[in-house]
């Protein structure tokens, strides 16, 4: 392997534990931070693409979350980069995302306009460095952090092993992505372009080790995290047929065009009746301001959570006789 190691990689064995006792090095407590935390628990209950699927075979947050973990931590493995770093990055990747998917993101994100806006990576740091812990936060490296909040945006995380996690992250949506669609029978295995399966394969399994291997192969020899022109161009062409095909399509996304109504209905109710809000969410708008605040509320909850919100708000309760 020609792949130069990321000082991470070079240096973490000799980064001291917190305590004599503490068998583990930074980045496996980071992972057991993250495994332990509430937001990532709830990621159980977050949508992945479909809004309450009937059936207990679609992916939800988490087991997304558990993919990118598993398919980024065969690549560093491979090019022999630090795993544990890999992993924190992995499982802490998606700890801000929305009830409700993408929909959720972009009703946060309206709501919260004028307030600077919101991002699910830019949420995942702020639940690790700010809410977490009854706002102690978890205590993350830099080099998580980096990861978590770079593993989508503009900038690249400056670890190899968060540009592992960045591409991991692709790799594994738009795969179990298509899985899921195939399974809710929103595409046909025939409406796969014919690109697709000769370039990855015609099975999840094939495709997912089709395009893992070449970014080991590829990245062993650039020196770099990279996948070759060729399957980059086809797999450019996945993301666009799946965005057409699933991710825009109207009997996927049937159920979207009322989450915006869900969230803003919660979030205005909280923003006019702050002492509703639960005690360390007060404590937060004391610093970071009321609407911030009210954002990590709702945010954070989960699907479920957030419908039992809104019937509880806004859903009149049958009339008990007495």
């Amino acid at each position: 392997m020609n792949i130069k190691l990321s000082a991470v990689t070079q240096t973490v064995g000799r980064v001291r534990p917190e305590t004599e006792s503490d068998v583990r090095n930074p980045f496996q407590r980071d992972v057991d931070r993250i495994t332990h935390s509430k937001s990532f628990r709830r990621l159980i209950h977050k949508t992945q693409v479909f809004l309450n699927p009937e059936g207990d075979h679609y992916r939800t947050r988490l087991t997304h979350t558990l993919e990118v973990s598993r398919i980024a931590r065969t690549i560093a493995r491979a090019l022999g980069l630090n795993e544990d770093l890999t992993e924190a990055i992995a499982i802490g990747h998606d700890l801000g995302h929305t009830p409700f998917g993408h929909a959720g993101e972009r009703a946060m994100n309206e709501l919260m306009f004028t307030d600077g806006g919101f991002r699910h990576n830019e949420q995942s740091l702020r639940v690790a460095d700010r809410i977490e812990k009854d706002g102690r936060g978890l205590n993350l490296t830099i080099e998580t952090r980096d990861g978590i909040l770079c593993h989508t945006g503009a900038k690249p995380p400056d670890s190899l092993e968060g540009r592992v996690v960045r591409l991991a992250d692709r790799v594994a949506y738009l795969n179990h992505d298509l899985d899921d669609a195939l399974r809710a029978n929103i595409l046909r295995e025939a409406d796969i372009p014919e690109e697709i399966t000769c370039a990855f394969g015609d099975k999840t399994s094939k495709r997912i080790d089709t395009i893992v291997r070449d970014i080991i192969t590829q990245s062993a020899a650039a020196g770099d995290i990279a996948i070759s022109p060729e399957l980059s161009l086809v797999f450019d062409g996945f993301y666009e047929f799946m965005f057409d095909a699933v991710y825009r399509n109207p009997l996927a996304k049937s159920e979207e065009s009322k989450v915006l109504g869900v969230l803003e209905a919660i979030f205005d109710r909280f923003v006019t009746n702050s002492d509703k809000l639960p005690e360390d969410y007060r404590a937060i708008a004391e610093t970071d301001g009321l609407r911030r605040a009210v954002c990590d509320y709702v945010s954070g909850m989960t699907d479920s959570y957030a419908i039992s919100v809104f019937e509880r708000l806004f859903i009149p309760g049958a009339w008990q006789v007495r």
